[in-house]
């Protein structure tokens, strides 16, 4: 997406078969799966001797590697990467290979399921699809009658949740997220890149060559431990071929095992590093003259804005030794301009300095002249994409007199921000939103504060999703559809516009078992049932050779050839024709649309508050076996990795009498515990934080394997603050101290904090 595009988006401003307690779970797990998968795989995995191969794309996590799914007897046995693939080859990650289990979780939803008893109890009725689609469309059209259209709401995430979208955005509300990873995870970035480099350097993909890099930053960026497997190959290239690392971030990562220098920085001063950076850069005259003079906007307001950000000033704030960030920098100035500065990709991290430290990363890039050379970042190849089907979709998007996305200028380029959707339906205000609709995201293990989001669902009317599995949305809502695994589906045609571009299909290498739907089906029945003009096409496959005709392909050429084909590629430009896609042509060294909006123009250090007396920040991260909270109830994954570990410092747990192995609750500033959770006590995170991987804990009874299991990061986040640019909320605003054996263990304080940090304010939070 470029910039131009962004702003255009930005302006465009039941009857019951019988009710089932909890402990009986028979509606969620027969003995036998019926249909011609049944009883698959929790057996073992059989040999894959002459079976049946099929192309497909993965979605264990969403960086969708093609891949090829075998089938022998009816029964998904084994997941390779598609060999034609230009970017993953024949390779898979643990989480690809799992796929399997996703299918035949014996926790699977597998038929529509209606609620009779309170929410969040598990009392459950199996009804057919025309009982649950009717209440869905009865009780929409009725709290768009009472209320209007915007008292509706939908929450979605993944390649197929936008279907539904669809049918949301055509009953005109404002209130649809266009996937909640935007405000909770990669929104900062992409509004920081957008603005200076005139596109979205990161989203989903990172056009980042490390792979012919001479040199490599990676700020708080697990690289090699959310194994994308393309991404990490690269990075890998980058390293086998001698590229220098250097790698910043308060805890011992995976790639600061592998880094040249590492610089353990005090958590939430990551903005004043880069700043000092910038100015030693152009202090020193290391950066790129003619790059700088020909192809930025800018230059001379920045110089005089980073005079202050000195590497003495800095040190003190970042507790880091100033010879150390000299030497990172001179070795990552000596390399331009084929010096990868990772843009990253999760950045709510703070609030209110989130984009700020990304455009000083995306800054570092342009004045080192790394844009479109090799080892730098470069430009996607646009994919002549296949025509979209003409759907019928009428938007008539119905603008209400106060608007939620109007207090966040760059909102609007994916919907209005989690946040203010839960505050307007706790709150009534500005007006009353009074039913919710869920696709492909556990809202409770992903947006901070769940406590927020559970007050929220009280207060609805009604809310329903569609789900593969009964987590926590599942047992909060009034209605849930039997979501098809992306194995079992069609979605739209992917392209990938990386350094070889490609594109592929997803579709079904197995059947949909029991009664499960994909979202495009359940979309069709809903527009008929509303009497809307959209999705004609009765079948997927339709829509898809539709698509197709004009590249003269149909899906059965598609997988003729291998199910995917690739296109040339021109990811670098020579400077004498470099024309980026902002308004001036230019790199936007400082930003007039951000001071347009009143806000900064150019990235400044924003203290975020250290950690009360007695507490430490709770930071955390990914890990190689998991994908959030998605894949801890997968039977191969929860094997390798059952429960998470507390990262402790070793010289805090000596202090506080906790050893490693221990097993502690963890509590946050506003009283809330964890499940228990066992310690890791290591030197290598720092003292003033704890690390704690992402996506355990689960609440949800329903998921046999999951439930309980580590502790939750997400629900000791009660304190976030909104990114002023577009409403995301931050992650890494809360402060956690332990407990073990029933007594409280205030966390000594051995960095001591300089004054120009502020400390956080107790205050209970909900």
């Amino acid at each position: 997406m470029k910039r131009r595009e962004f702003i255009k988006l930005s302006a465009a401003g039941c009857a019951a078969l019988g009710a089932m307690e909890l402990q009986g779970r028979g509606l969620f797990r027969p003995a036998v799966a019926s249909g011609a998968t049944a009883g698959a795989t929790s057996q073992g995995l059989p040999g894959s001797l002459g079976a049946k191969e099929i192309s497909s794309v993965c979605e264990m996590c969403f960086w969708r590697c093609p891949i090829i799914g075998k089938v022998k007897d009816g029964k998904l046995v084994k997941i390779e990467g598609n060999p034609k693939s230009p970017s993953n080859g024949v390779k898979v990650c643990a989480r690809g290979n799992s796929g399997v289990q996703l299918v035949y979780d014996p926790d699977r939803v597998k038929y529509p399921m209606k609620r009779v008893g309170a929410r969040g109890e598990g009392k459950w009725a199996k009804i057919s699809w025309d009982e649950a689609l009717d209440e869905i469309v009865h009780n929409m059209q009725n709290v768009k009658k009472k209320y209007g259209p915007n008292a509706l709401a939908y929450f979605d995430h993944g390649a197929s949740a936008e279907f539904m979208r669809d049918i949301f955005k055509a009953t005109g509300t404002e209130n649809y997220t266009n996937e909640p990873a935007f405000f909770q995870c990669v929104g900062p970035v992409a509004i920081a890149y957008l603005n200076t480099a005139g596109y979205l350097v990161s989203g989903t993909r990172q056009y980042i060559d490390m792979g012919n890099a001479k040199a490599i930053l990676l700020v708080a960026s697990h690289i090699g431990e959310n194994i994308h497997v393309s991404h990490v190959q690269e990075y890998m290239k980058g390293l086998e071929s001698g590229a220098k690392l250097v790698v910043v971030d308060p805890r011992f990562s995976a790639p600061a095992n592998k880094a040249d220098i590492y610089l353990p920085i005090r958590p939430g001063t990551d903005t004043a590093l880069l700043l000092s950076w910038i100015n030693y850069v152009i202090q020193n005259n290391l950066y790129d003259k003619e790059f700088v003079k020909n192809h930025c906007e800018g230059f001379d307001k920045l110089k005089e804005s980073v005079k202050p950000y000195t590497f003495q000033w800095a040190a003190k704030i970042c507790d880091l030794k100033p010879e150390d960030m000299k030497k990172a920098i001179d070795l990552l100035a000596k390399t331009r301009p084929h010096v990868a500065i990772h843009p990253g990709r999760h950045a709510t991290w703070y609030g209110r300095g989130d984009v700020g430290r990304h455009q000083a990363l995306s800054i570092l890039t342009a004045l080192f002249g790394a844009v479109g050379v090799p080892g730098g970042i470069y430009f996607p190849t646009p994919v002549k994409k296949p025509k979209a089907a003409n759907m019928g979709i009428e938007v008539k998007e119905s603008e209400p007199p106060v608007s939620l996305k109007t207090t966040y200028p760059y909102a609007s380029m994916l919907g209005t921000p989690t946040a203010e959707i839960i505050k307007a339906t706790i709150t009534g205000k500005p007006y009353p939103i009074k039913l919710w609709g869920i696709n492909g995201v556990n809202i409770l293990q992903t947006i901070p504060n769940p406590y927020d989001t559970m007050d929220a669902i009280k207060k609805l009317d009604f809310i329903f999703c569609s789900e593969m599995l009964p987590g926590e949305t599942a047992i909060w809502s009034d209605i849930i559809l039997p979501d098809t695994p992306y194995l079992e589906r069609y979605d739209a045609i992917y392209t990938y516009e990386g350094l070889t571009p490609y594109m592929t299909v997803r579709q079904p290498v197995v059947p949909p078992l029991f009664e499960a739907k994909s979202p495009y089906w359940v979309s069709h029945q809903l527009a008929k049932k509303f009497n809307l003009s959209c999705f004609p096409y009765e079948k997927e496959q339709d829509y898809l050779n539709i698509q197709l005709k004009p590249m003269n392909l149909t899906l059965d050429k598609l997988n003729a050839q291998g199910g995917l084909i690739t296109f040339p590629a021109k990811p670098y430009r020579d400077s004498k024709d470099l024309k980026l896609p902002t308004d001036s042509g230019k790199y936007e060294l400082y930003v007039e649309d951000f001071a347009k909006n009143k806000l900064d123009p150019m990235p400044k250090f924003i203290a975020t508050p250290a950690a009360p007396v007695g507490y430490v920040r709770l930071v955390y991260g990914r890990m190689p076996m998991h994908t959030f909270s998605r894949t801890m109830n997968n039977l191969w994954l929860h094997n390798e990795c059952p429960e998470n570990e507390l990262w402790l410092n070793d010289e805090v747990a000596s202090k506080i009498g906790v050893k490693d192995g221990d097993t502690v609750v963890i509590e946050n500033h506003a009283g809330k515990q964890s499940y228990p959770v066992k310690v890791k006590v290591t030197p290598g995170i720092r003292p003033d934080a704890v690390y704690l991987p992402h996506g355990f804990g689960s609440t949800s009874p329903l998921l046999t394997k999951a439930y309980k299991k580590g502790a939750s990061d997400e629900f000791l986040i009660t304190n976030y603050e909104a990114d002023p640019f577009m409403g995301a909320s931050s992650h890494r605003t809360d402060f956690v101290r332990l407990i073990k054996d029933g007594k409280t263990l205030n966390i000594p304080e051995i960095k001591p904090l300089p004054p120009d940090i502020p400390r956080f304010e107790m205050k209970k939070t909900a």
